[in-house]
């Protein structure tokens, strides 16, 4: 496995054909995909689907040793990163990451999901979720209209379904809501604090031989498939 592998899904005329070299890797029309491949603890498959004009949404998997000595200790990142109206936020953490690899001693796992057996692993930071509305409440006490509803899904400030993100920083900082931004993306009241934080939630979960498997997926695969279906 070569460090700072990233698929994306590109054009390609011959709709069966593989990408380049590797000769598992293939392209099905906006499905890229490769069915089998060997980190350090096991096997894994990754694919994505180009849903929007441009891929946003950006992933990573690396395999080796977490420091400078190739005799270990070993471990294996993933990383998904779910683009919101561009991939610039997805792909500047994923670069950092490849320079950074060498140096990790612990794994920090951002904006992802992790299950084995029908176990849900992570908590969604979506607003959707009974518990996200009530901290954005309890943060925010001042604005009734920190969480709204729009075409039937509740959004932070009708923007955004998410309530952390490691982008987004006109909905943080003041004075990156303004041009060169779209207008449709500003927010018309100003505002003190961040509306959004990029505080990980870190959850630590021992593996054992009779776990079978981890899936990793941004949120598109959970809207269509249950734990048990995925």
């Amino acid at each position: 496995l070569s460090p700072c592998w990233k698929p994306s899904v590109e054009d390609d005329r011959d709709n069966s054909r593989n990408r380049g070299g590797d000769p598992s890797e293939r392209v099905e029309g906006l499905l890229w995909y490769k069915d089998s491949g060997h980190h350090v603890n096991g096997e894994f498959s990754i694919a994505a689907v180009q849903a929007n004009n441009i891929l946003e949404d950006q992933s990573q998997l690396e395999s080796g040793p977490i420091r400078s000595i190739e005799s270990g200790p070993h471990g294996t990142f993933v990383g998904i990163y779910d683009g919101h109206a561009g991939p610039e936020a997805g792909a500047e953490p994923l670069e950092g990451q490849c320079r950074q690899w060498p140096q990790l001693r612990f794994l920090q796992l951002k904006k992802l999901r992790k299950r084995s057996k029908d176990m849900q692993l992570s908590a969604e930071h979506n607003a959707n979720q009974e518990s996200v509305p009530e901290e954005l409440h309890s943060l925010h006490p001042d604005d009734p209209q920190i969480v709204v509803l729009k075409n039937k899904v509740w959004r932070v400030k009708g923007k955004i379904k998410v309530s952390r993100s490691i982008g987004d920083a006109y909905l943080k900082k003041i004075e990156f809501n303004r041009e060169p931004l779209w207008p449709k993306f500003r927010q018309p009241e100003p505002f003190k604090k961040p509306i959004l934080v990029a505080e990980p939630s870190i959850l630590v979960q021992k593996l054992h031989p009779k776990d079978q498997f981890l899936i990793f997926a941004s949120d598109g695969l959970w809207e269509h498939l249950s734990n048990q279906e995925a």
